[in-house]
């Protein structure tokens, strides 16, 4: 008979294989439904096998998510909603592909969680990050060029990091638009940009490597792939010499992308295509954004909004 564990694995393959998940959607998804796995057949006192995940009961499911609120390190209640889609996931493939149904699983519901909000850097701030890298004097040109390249690029395409990255040297030259792989193996055509272009053009130049056509475009300094870790690093360093927030990431220039379009005029569908968000309510948040930035530009300016003077 095979055990509750053998099922983790095999629903791992699954998304690995069928779905096309990422591999920290896997990391993750397998973190959280191992330590469930573990968590219950230590609350009952012995292994598992997959036919017993069918009899796990609403009140067990719930005991685990408050294990995970109050354990030696707690989660916040977006992680703890997180682990509880993973777990709702991993018992919709019992059921639909090993006929193992819990139906106890829907009783349960997760934390309210907020749901973000996007914290875009202003326009001159995404020059200045873009502009920087180019006024560091102890660094290889190429390399100077390369995170160029890269800022360019998030900013120009609202690309995510992992995007960015996977473009492979074989897609450039890019011409007037790329497709990209998404989140679930999703695929969108994006718009480039001229200055897009013109700054892959450069660092392509001016880097010191032979690339075959299916490695990666961006490269680390002895060669290896760029990784997003190098970006963040990269970006870190940069805002604390421009006097930026902590909010200012690689990912807040995709951010800014649709926060700078939507101010621009371009309609929410179309923002919401080109960010390749499934859902329309995901991209509404840019607008919450842009009507909170209106509405403070609005209270600094105009003549009535400013507080009367007291009497």
């Amino acid at each position: 008979m095979a055990s509750a564990l053998d099922a983790l694995s095999n629903w791992l393959e699954y998304l690995a294989n069928e779905r096309r998940s990422s591999p920290r959607t896997l990391e993750a998804y397998g973190d959280a439904v191992r330590r469930y796995i573990l968590f219950l057949q230590d609350y009952r006192g012995g292994p598992l096998s997959a036919d017993d995940l069918g009899t796990v009961r609403a009140a067990e499911l719930r005991a685990w998510l408050a294990s995970r609120r109050k354990g030696e390190h707690p989660l916040a209640p977006r992680s703890i909603s997180q682990s509880l889609s993973a777990v709702r996931s991993f018992h919709r493939f019992l059921d639909r592909r090993l006929s193992i149904p819990n139906a106890q699983i829907a009783l349960v519901r997760g934390p309210r969680v907020l749901p973000g909000v996007p914290r875009p850097v202003t326009e001159d701030q995404a020059r200045g990050l873009i502009a920087e890298p180019g006024l560091d004097a102890d660094r290889e040109g190429w390399e100077v060029a390369r995170d160029q390249a890269l800022l360019t690029l998030l900013y120009g395409c609202g690309l995510r990091i992992s995007e960015a990255l996977a473009i492979s040297r074989g897609d450039v030259p890019m011409g007037a638009s790329i497709r990209v792989t998404g989140k679930g193996g999703k695929t969108r055509v994006v718009p480039v940009l001229p200055a897009v272009n013109a700054a892959i053009g450069l660092y392509l130049d001016a880097q010191p490597f032979t690339l075959s056509p299916a490695v990666p475009l961006f490269r680390a300094r002895r060669g290896g792939p760029y990784s997003p870790r190098h970006a963040q690093a990269m970006v870190q360093l940069l805002r604390g010499r421009l006097g930026l927030p902590a909010s200012a990431t690689p990912h807040a220039l995709r951010h800014s992308f649709a926060t700078h379009l939507l101010g621009a005029g371009a309609d929410l569908r179309s923002i919401q295509e080109l960010l390749g968000h499934a859902s329309l309510s995901t991209t509404q948040r840019y607008a919450d954004v842009d009507a909170a930035a209106l509405l403070s530009s609005y209270s600094a300016a105009h003549p009535r909004a400013q507080a009367a003077p007291e009497r």
